[in-house]
């Protein structure tokens, strides 16, 4: 058991999460202040917060980093309640990249993909440290953005190791009868599933993570698609605790943006649970592979759920609401 289950999942999950991180904070560090400055500037409108919202939350692979780093520029009074609404919508779509990727199943090229953005790294740092003062100035401006990058593709790579050793578990659980229980308890409501999501999610405060053990899963044929798309829906709920918990102790504002990604999420999951059964077939509409299926019903269900809420973005209500809780000049 410990083996065949505990050591893929636990070093198989602690591996995505650090590869996920590696990703996140080379991106920031590339990017950050530009990414800053761009949500600032691209937020005057719902539409045009969530379009910019999507891509830089596509660049980063982390909707909680975004939605943490707009909770920031709310308590600092440097971005309005209002003007939050579209990034939290942006968000939830820009994530979906990340289990797009995964479900191309190029797991396979993970090992190579490691060695390769190493050596990049290497070779990078090495001409950095060799090279004459004069040229180091003149090729800095190449080689800081070449670094980051390695360690972006290292990251990727990482992911990808992760994913192929959380796969393994499939017929471990099969063969001891954890599915069959877990599906037996499934069999009159999705529920199970959706809260499976939402608590694993929570634990490991990374959707992407959950969703990625849960397409391993599916590819196995371990669990049904109408169960891991159950899940997905749950992890989307469960994703909202960091945003959460981010905003203990700061501003009005910032409570409420954490709360306006709570409500969100929530009232998708309430939505689209009994329509399961739909999205799935939506998702074989797509594709033939169960683990593709899972990755295009959280594309499906985030920007249906985000397109819906846009609407509601333009409510003067929320305009009104700055007034009591943002400090003038915001």
């Amino acid at each position: 058991m410990v083996r065949d289950i505990i050591f893929p999942v636990t070093f198989g999950l602690a591996l995505f999460l650090f590869g996920m991180k590696l990703m996140e904070a080379s991106l920031q560090a590339w990017a950050g202040p530009r990414l800053i400055a761009g949500l600032r500037t691209s937020t005057k409108t719902p539409l045009t917060g969530m379009l910019s919202s999507t891509v830089v939350t596509a660049l980063l692979q982390s909707s909680t980093a975004v939605t943490v780093m707009t909770i920031g520029l709310v308590n600092a009074g440097l971005l309005s309640y209002a003007r939050t609404l579209g990034i939290i919508l942006g968000g939830n779509i820009g994530t979906c990249l990340t289990t797009e990727l995964i479900a191309l199943n190029i797991s396979r090229w993970g090992p190579a993909l490691a060695v390769g953005s190493i050596i990049l790294w290497i070779a990078s740092v090495l001409t950095e440290e060799l090279s004459p003062r004069a040229a180091i100035a003149a090729w800095s401006h190449l080689l800081r953005p070449l670094q980051l990058g390695a360690l972006v593709l290292l990251g990727f790579s990482l992911i990808l190791i992760a994913i192929a050793w959380m796969q393994s578990i499939g017929p471990a659980l099969e063969a001891r009868g954890v599915i069959d229980w877990l599906l037996g308890h499934a069999g009159d409501s999705l529920l199970w599933g959706a809260a499976a999501g939402a608590v694993i999610t929570a634990l490991i405060h990374s959707s992407a993570a959950a969703i990625a053990m849960t397409m391993g899963l599916t590819a196995t044929g371990v669990l049904p698609v109408p169960f891991g798309i159950a899940m997905v829906i749950g992890a989307n709920v469960g994703t909202c605790v960091t945003a959460v918990i981010a905003a203990i102790g700061g501003t009005r504002s910032g409570r409420f943006v954490a709360w306006s990604h709570v409500l969100l999420n929530v009232a998708g999951a309430v939505l689209f649970l009994p329509l399961t059964p739909l999205l799935a077939e939506a998702s074989a509409w797509i594709s033939s592979d169960p683990a593709a299926q899972i990755a295009h019903s959280q594309t499906i269900f985030n920007v249906v759920c985000s397109i819906l809420a846009l609407p509601v973005c333009y409510l003067p209500l929320w305009s009104r609401l700055d007034k009591n809780m943002v400090p003038p000049g915001a």
